[in-house]
């Protein structure tokens, strides 16, 4: 498989899933989500034929969080080869089983995003090897029967790749800024970050909930697990950022002059323009 079939193939096609992001996850009444649903419950927006009947209205009608979701095109894997095309409705015997194997299988197919994004990095080569076995490993373990896809260690293989993607993070970053900014988990929700260098920071798993990034330079910043609900990225420059996943530019404010990576798509809901913003000087 070349890298844009897998990059293709680990985008999500909803017309090819039967809703399984619609029922199998578990949600809270929240910012996120207008209602409470537990894992295995239906929607009440799922429809017959697996539509959702608010999608073009997920925002106004208080889903933002369903619109920022990314299976990673789990939901066809799981529909189409693992089931072979099964119908948790038609056949409700095999539910519990699919929704459950969903899960698996959208951790297993976000690992491989994840490496096939780290074997685009260059300065990640000496260990193309390594990311190239990871893989293929990965991708191994999404494929096989039901119930063998549900005995895979899936925690233990995440730490594996983890490992992996840190180095590869590390070698990419230390070519911008070798002693680059290090806020890993760091709480800045609502900071101000207008203008900010930010190139080569590890942001990994950092709260950036209504932070404003406005005209910030990103390059080269590990956004690995960054929580950018609401962030304002209006003029920021993502377009060299490493990890960077659909989901957070989904979740996060922008607009047409807000720089992107050339794997993900603006996302149609981001503001026409935005004012310019003033680079901060290098810290």
């Amino acid at each position: 498989m070349s890298a844009r079939e897998r990059r293709e193939s680990l985008r999500a096609d909803c017309t090819r899933c039967v809703g399984l992001c619609c029922i199998a996850p578990a949600f809270s009444a929240s910012a996120d989500f207008a209602i409470s649903k537990e894992a295995g419950q239906a929607c009440p927006n799922l429809l017959a034929d697996f539509r959702c009947a608010i999608h073009a209205r997920l925002r106004q009608q208080g889903f933002p969080g369903c619109a920022a979701y990314d299976c990673f095109g789990a939901g066809q894997k799981v529909t189409h080869v693992t089931f072979g095309g099964g119908d948790w409705r038609r056949t409700p015997h095999i539910a519990t089983q699919m929704f459950e194997v969903f899960r698996v299988m959208r951790q297993l197919h976000e690992l491989a995003w994840y490496l096939s994004e780290a074997l685009a990095l260059r300065r990640a080569r000496p260990l193309h090897r390594e990311l190239r076995l990871a893989l293929d490993e990965t991708e191994r373990r999404t494929r096989g029967s039901p119930r063998a896809l549900l005995e895979r260690d899936v925690a233990a293989h995440r730490r594996d790749v983890n490992v992996l993607l840190v180095r590869a993070s590390e070698l990419a970053r230390a070519a911008v800024r070798p002693h680059g900014v290090d806020r890993r988990g760091a709480d800045l929700c609502g900071a101000d970050l207008r203008g900010a260098d930010l190139g080569g920071a590890n942001l990994r798993g950092a709260s950036l909930i209504g932070a404003d990034l406005g005209g910030a330079d990103l390059g080269c910043a590990d956004l690995t697990g960054a929580d950018l609900r609401g962030a304002d990225l209006r003029g920021a420059d993502l377009s060299r950022s490493i990890f960077v996943i659909q989901s957070q530019l989904d979740a996060a404010k922008g607009d047409r002059h807000t720089r992107v990576p050339s794997s993900l798509v603006r996302p149609p809901h981001w503001l026409p323009s935005a004012p310019p913003v003033a680079r901060a000087a290098r810290p």
